[in-house]
């Protein structure tokens, strides 16, 4: 039996990149997923569930507006029951602007997608989850809201907005049974972070990708699926409110340059 046996899931920004990953291991689990974006990558996303054997179903809608919202969360418990967990893993980068060529709409537009979506998400699906008095909560935050020197400005300050709203809301649940955490993913090779890798390849150092890690690689969606199926499942009963990097260790230390001592 998978760890997601006949669950009610929603993960978002589930078009490409870590979401469909996630979406399609936690169908491999057992989960009935409800599979949103604003893309239409999604139906490519369900289109491989379905392949593999799995349930999902595809919803078009933006995270970061509240009617698409509540309209996801309401199709989940209709279709299925219950809201088991969500995934609250859309967001957007916003790219590399000199702080002071950035604009209000810029800042708006990020804070938009990553922070005002994960707290509609929660707002939303919470009273269903307080009902059944269970349910687990995942957010996609970064490294950069745990560190500077990893992303733009307006993008750093939207994740490290999500590592804090997800601790304030698991006190804000005590006693519910609803848990809720964070990832924090470090450089993922996804479509959010091609640029990064297609400039190095044109530069020729592609074989520098990751070195800041112990690990010395980039990361795989995969990876960052695996920790989120872990926070879903109540394999992490006892896990609550915390911000886990997946990251190959790069926040284990201070940047250094040169050789290991």
């Amino acid at each position: 039996m998978g760890r997601l046996e006949g669950k009610s899931v929603i993960i978002t920004g589930a078009g490409s990149g870590i979401g469909r990953a996630a979406s399609l291991l936690f169908t491999q689990e057992g989960a009935r997923l409800i599979a949103v974006d604003r893309t239409d990558g999604v139906k490519e996303t369900v289109a491989q569930i379905q392949k593999a054997g799995g349930t999902a179903e595809a919803v078009l809608g933006d995270a970061g507006s509240e009617q698409d919202v509540i309209g996801f969360i309401a199709r989940a418990v209709s279709k299925h029951g219950r809201l088991d967990a969500l995934w609250a893993n859309a967001g957007i980068s916003g790219g590399l602007v000199p702080i002071a060529e950035q604009t209000v709409e810029h800042w708006q537009e990020i804070l938009r997608i990553n922070l005002i979506g994960p707290f509609l998400a929660i707002k939303h699906a919470i009273p269903h989850m307080m009902k059944q008095k269970s349910g687990a909560i995942v957010c996609t935050a970064s490294v950069a809201g745990l560190k500077s020197g990893a992303s733009g400005h307006p993008y750093a300050a939207s994740k490290a907005g999500v590592i804090s709203l997800v601790q304030t809301t698991a006190y804000s649940l005590s006693g519910t049974g609803v848990r809720i955490n964070a990832v924090c993913p470090g450089l993922i090779e996804t479509g959010m972070t091609k640029p990064i890798f297609d400039n190095a390849k044109e530069r020729g150092t592609d074989h520098k990708i990751g070195q800041l890690n112990p690990l010395k690689r980039a990361g795989q969606p995969h990876e960052l699926a695996a920790m989120g199926l872990f926070l879903a499942s109540d394999e992490a009963s006892y896990v609550n409110g915390q911000a886990i990097p997946v990251d190959g260790g790069l926040t284990a230390s201070m940047p250094y340059a040169g050789k290991p001592i």
